[in-house]
């Protein structure tokens, strides 16, 4: 009978007995490092994530080395960079270790926990709901972290893999399909043009927006991954004049003053930045709308500690709309 190959070496079975070798030895306790190894790319930064002292991480991960047959952590100039292993061992590991503490833990206690949440999100989520959120975790779960990853055009495209890495991903509802979800956020897009903008008066129109210089967010990469006024716009065979793109929805108003440029953008940000950013806002003569959803993995819909994050994000969403309305 064949043995499934493993991470282990080239050739080398990692059937039952070998794991109920790794059992007996106690090596699941060398996981969590190994995730944090592998995550910080950093001696000390693990070890501070898993509460061990330099010294003790560098040992464990000379066990882990040995363990493996590779060096996992290579340096390349003044960073470490993964081998090409340890590169594949990481997403396992999530699932892994997700699944132990699962078993193994004890039932989720916010006030206790030192989770690590991590969220994609655009900026203009940053912006909108980050003091909700924060009002949130500090009083419910003073321990737990967070990693919020920028989206950018590029991840648009990906969002599957986002999805893998990521406690959550926060996309327009209609971008990812085939995954848990919940509606999280509402906004409307409005028009953005500069104060000293000398063509566009008190109203937006139809031929502003077909003959004017644009900046638009997300649409580096391609058409696809275009904001929905574009998108709404090229339908009705207006094709907008792009004249800078940029990944950030919260630099949009910067780029637009002091030009005749114009840009849709959020409502909720953009009375946020109105008053930093010499720039006015305007209704669009096009009425387009934008329903943000959180989406996660399949394997963290019955986690409790994820349950509880997700209401967290709900609740703090909820408070950022209402205080804005």
């Amino acid at each position: 009978m064949s043995k499934e190959p493993s991470a282990r070496g080239a050739g080398e079975g990692y059937g039952p007995e070998p794991f109920l070798q790794v059992l007996r030895s106690q090596d699941l306790v060398t996981l969590p490092v190994l995730r944090a190894l592998l995550i910080e790319r950093s001696v000390t930064r693990a070890g501070e994530t898993v509460g061990l002292s330099q010294p003790a991480t560098s040992a464990v991960l000379a066990r882990l080395r040995r363990r493996f047959g590779d060096q996992l952590l290579v340096r390349v100039g003044r960073q470490y960079e993964l081998t090409p292993l340890a590169a594949s061992l990481l997403s396992r590991l999530e699932t892994a270790t997700e699944a132990l503490e699962r078993l193994f833990g004890d039932e989720f206690d916010p006030g206790t926990t030192t989770r690590r949440f991590t969220l994609a999100v655009s900026d203009y989520v940053v912006a909108v709901m980050s003091e909700e959120l924060n009002r949130i975790l500090a009083t419910e779960a003073p321990r737990a972290t967070l990693d919020i990853q920028q989206l950018t055009a590029a991840a648009h495209l990906d969002a599957d893999t986002l999805i893998r890495h990521a406690d959550g991903v926060v996309l327009p509802h209609e971008l990812v399909q085939g995954y848990p979800g919940q509606p999280l956020l509402e906004d409307r897009w409005v028009g953005i043009v500069a104060n000293s903008n000398t063509v566009v008066g008190t109203e937006l129109t139809l031929e502003h927006l077909a003959t004017l210089p644009w900046v638009s967010p997300l649409s580096r990469m391609d058409p696809g991954s275009a904001t929905e006024p574009l998108r709404r716009l090229r339908s009705l065979g207006i094709d907008p004049q792009i004249e800078v793109t940029t990944d950030s929805f919260v630099s949009v108003p910067f780029l637009v003053a002091g030009s005749n440029r114009i840009a849709f953008l959020h409502e909720r940000l953009a009375h946020r930045l109105t008053p930093i950013v010499a720039v006015r806002v305007l209704p669009s003569p096009v009425d387009v709308s934008v329903a943000l959803s959180l989406r996660w993995h399949h394997r963290l819909t019955e986690d409790p500690g994820h349950l509880w994050f997700r209401g967290v994000l709900q609740r703090a969403a909820q408070q950022a709309m209402s205080a804005a309305d």
